[in-house]
């Protein structure tokens, strides 16, 4: 039910206007793409987790701590390029952060990404591999402040 309304309030916000047409043909586009959500996302069954409305602050929390990590990150690879004599040592750092949900892992594995400097190798379960352009943008990354706030996130 909520994927029905949040989907037909974003109709109405998108078409910036009412009219009867508008409504009518929302609440129509509206109950077809939630019971696609039912049926092949499996959103909303019983044993699923969903995101709570607890959760949307932290998570908004979170989005803005990438996106200063990404800034400083940057900061950090202009450094090392500009630099007249670059010395990088890449490696692969295998960790276990302890993330127990699915949803918070990917995040976690998108995170490191979307950082510049490190990628995602692989995630297997709880275990990550990934690729640093130097040993310094790997130290302390099972515990970093990313970890910490999805582990937040996992306890609501």
């Amino acid at each position: 039910m909520m994927v029905f309304i949040v989907l037909f309030i974003l109709w109405i916000v998108f078409n910036g206007r009412i009219t009867l047409e508008v409504c009518v043909f929302g609440l129509v586009l509206s109950g077809i793409l939630s019971l696609f959500c039912y049926k092949f996302i499996d959103y909303g069954r019983e044993g699923k987790k969903s995101i709570t409305i607890k959760r949307i602050p932290l998570i908004i929390g979170y989005v803005f701590t990438l996106i200063w990590g990404i800034i400083k990150a940057n900061l950090i690879i202009i450094r090392m390029t500009l630099s007249p004599n670059p010395k990088y040592e890449p490696c692969l750092i295998y960790f276990s952060p302890g993330l127990t949900e699915e949803f918070t892992r990917v995040i976690l594995a998108n995170s490191i990404t979307l950082t510049p400097g490190t990628i995602t190798v692989s995630l297997e379960d709880d275990r990550f591999c990934v690729h640093c352009l130097d040993k310094s943008m790997g130290k302390g990354i099972e515990n970093s402040i990313f970890v910490n706030k999805l582990k937040r996130i996992e306890r609501i």
